[in-house]
């Protein structure tokens, strides 16, 4: 059998789970065969003598959860200028459902973020272990100040066509997706030429009217940064973005999935308008994501953790403290969608949106293995990512003993 020089565990295995939800199937009394970082099987095979078997008959399985809108989490920020601090959030991201994310960064005082972008390049081009960094999220700064959520003025700046080379360049190919308000002056011809170099265009902190954004939108747009927040509401005489953004078919829509950012039904609304194909749910989280009553900063603005909600000393709500795992457990209870469509809307969907879903966000063969094992309840109770053991309960870690210490 085949050892993990890293953490002294299998490296091919079989996991028999009483229930796996694929992302394009939820099945029973299957096995997921893994063969280094990779799934080579999902099916159920005879016993091989050379794959170890871990019966893991009263667990769920799903797969790994992609957030493709988060700042950070455990106390550590992704909009920063150590990479390092990246790498620490990537190890303890699977703690909270989380085997691949995008960088989350924002907005300087009077500047493009180069330094920040440095650091998020060195963390793509220099993995540590634990959750994969799979690029960048530029949330900013192209955008709209009158809808600029926490984001402070002196981040925001207007879209110019030679800064977006500068971008394209300081990124080094990792720029996967940046929010943009289209009706800023020079906002399309940055538009055409980011979705020309591959990056997915999410349009969001938007005053755009219908009709800006419905124009934008033919332009390539393929993504909305957390819908309903931080744009223009909806009327039903000015449809406003999210009008536009429900009406394209190929476009998806963040949720930020915490009840708080959004209503419980209008997150039901959302995604009866929005399906569960086009639907990405998001975390949006901070530093203070899984530290309960934290206070922390966030682009250099202080901020609180009150009552479960992150806000700036203004009384501002700013990004979240949700985690993916409490993001799977609220769509099952807050709108009640099946489990295979919750596996879509963090996993398979987001995956698509950050330019990866020819190995992430599904259970496949050839898929990389990121896996996230559920009880019954569905608390998490373990965590592969890349076939290694990232992350196991006290109360489960004797039946993942053979994957070694995460």
């Amino acid at each position: 059998m085949a050892k993990d020089t890293e953490n002294s565990g299998l490296r091919d295995y079989r996991l028999r789970c009483g229930r796996i939800v694929t992302g394009t199937e939820d099945q029973t009394d299957q096995v997921i065969t893994v063969r280094g970082e990779r799934i080579v099987g999902v099916e159920n095979p005879r016993a091989a003598d050379d794959v170890a078997t871990i019966e893991l008959e009263d667990l769920t399985a799903l797969p790994g959860f992609v957030d493709v809108h988060v700042h950070g989490g455990g106390g550590f920020n992704l909009h920063t200028t150590d990479s390092e601090e990246i790498r620490a959030y990537a190890r303890w991201a699977p703690s909270s459902g989380t085997t691949a994310f995008l960088i989350g960064t924002v907005g300087v005082p009077g500047d493009m973020p180069r330094d920040h972008l440095r650091a998020a390049t060195e963390a793509v081009d220099q993995p540590g272990s634990g959750a994969e960094a799979l690029g960048i999220h530029l949330e900013g700064p192209y955008i709209n100040v009158l809808r600029r959520g926490a984001h402070d003025p002196s981040w925001l700046r207007l879209p110019a066509e030679a800064e977006t080379e500068q971008l394209l360049e300081l990124a080094r190919g990792h720029l996967k997706l940046i929010t943009i308000a289209p009706e800023l002056p020079g906002a399309a011809t940055m538009i055409r030429r980011l979705v020309a170099a591959g990056v997915t265009v999410s349009i969001g902190h938007t005053d755009a009217t219908y009709e800006q954004a419905r124009d934008a939108i033919s332009l390539g747009i393929t993504h909305a940064t957390h819908c309903c927040n931080a744009m223009r509401p909806f009327h039903h005489r000015e449809p406003g973005a999210l009008g536009a953004i429900v009406e394209a078919a190929g476009l998806r829509g963040e949720i930020i999935g915490d009840g708080v950012h959004v209503h419980p039904a209008v997150m039901r609304t959302l995604i009866g308008a929005l399906g569960p194909d086009r639907t990405v749910v998001v975390t949006d989280a901070l530093s203070a994501a899984g530290l309960p009553n934290a206070s922390f900063t966030f682009g250099g603005q202080t901020a609180r953790v009150i009552d479960g909600v992150a806000r700036l000393a203004d009384g501002t709500i700013t990004g979240s403290v949700l985690t993916m795992a409490q993001g799977l457990r609220n769509l099952v209870r807050m709108t009640d969608v099946p489990l295979l469509h919750a596996a879509r809307m963090l996993a398979t969907n987001p995956a698509q949106s950050a330019g990866m879903a020819d190995r992430k966000g599904q259970l496949a063969v050839g898929y990389d293995a990121d896996l996230l094992l559920f009880d019954k309840d569905l608390k998490l109770q373990a965590t592969i990512c890349r076939g290694q053991l990232a992350y196991v309960t006290d109360a489960s870690r004797k039946r993942f003993s053979a994957l070694g210490t995460p």
